[in-house]
């Protein structure tokens, strides 16, 4: 479900002060209830996850597919628009309590990089040429004494360039891509509870 911007700016995250000159560009509620130590079993499931997109619907991997092909023909995604070449990354803003806390788990096919995990939220953070951006997701009361995951996704375009680029996908990623996202989420999620092996520390 999607949320008011409010219901990420209203919590006292930490990423608050890494991301004043960010936007918040979409926040939704995780169809993944639990209790409140969950946070870390829904983080290694965000990073070890390789379900999404080739379980979606043909309009999504088409969509999905498109992007990566576009992006490879213009040179969006080269390592020379990325974290350490084109921006800086957010971990040199990073108080040392927050460097000094784990990161997470991270893996080769994951495309963002892992700032930090404590036991209310968890940050990763992605640049190419169009964008800047920070996944946040954070661990929430539900408001009927169980927990779910809320994701917050925070962005700095690349100039005019990248605001264009930004607001172009808007419809495509309200509409196609996170709904589908928000089911296999909710699937996988799901899957660990009736059993599935343990998220590995």
């Amino acid at each position: 479900m999607k949320l008011p911007k409010t219901a990420h700016t209203s919590r006292p995250w930490r990423i608050h002060e890494l991301t004043r000159d960010f936007q918040v560009e979409d926040v939704w509620a995780l169809p993944t209830p639990g209790g409140p130590d969950d946070l870390p079993r829904l983080v290694e499931q965000t990073v070890r996850g390789d379900d999404f997109p080739k379980n979606a619907p043909l309009v999504v991997r088409v969509v999905w597919a498109a992007r990566w092909k576009i992006g490879a023909v213009l040179g969006w995604d080269r390592p020379k628009t990325g974290l350490g070449s084109r921006v800086v990354s957010l971990r040199d803003r990073m108080p040392d309590d927050l460097r000094e806390a784990p990161k997470g788990p991270e893996s080769d096919t994951f495309p963002l990089t892992p700032m930090y995990l404590l036991k209310d939220e968890w940050a990763a953070e992605m640049a190419n040429g169009t964008v800047h951006t920070v996944m946040h997701i954070g661990w929430v009361p539900d408001g009927s004494g169980g927990y779910r995951g809320q994701m917050a996704v925070l962005v700095k375009p690349n100039g005019r360039f990248g605001a264009a680029y930004m607001a172009a996908i808007k419809p495509f990623r309200l509409w196609i891509v996170y709904p589908a996202l928000m089911r296999e989420i909710g699937r996988s999620w799901r899957a660990g509870a009736e059993g599935q092996p343990p998220v590995r520390t």
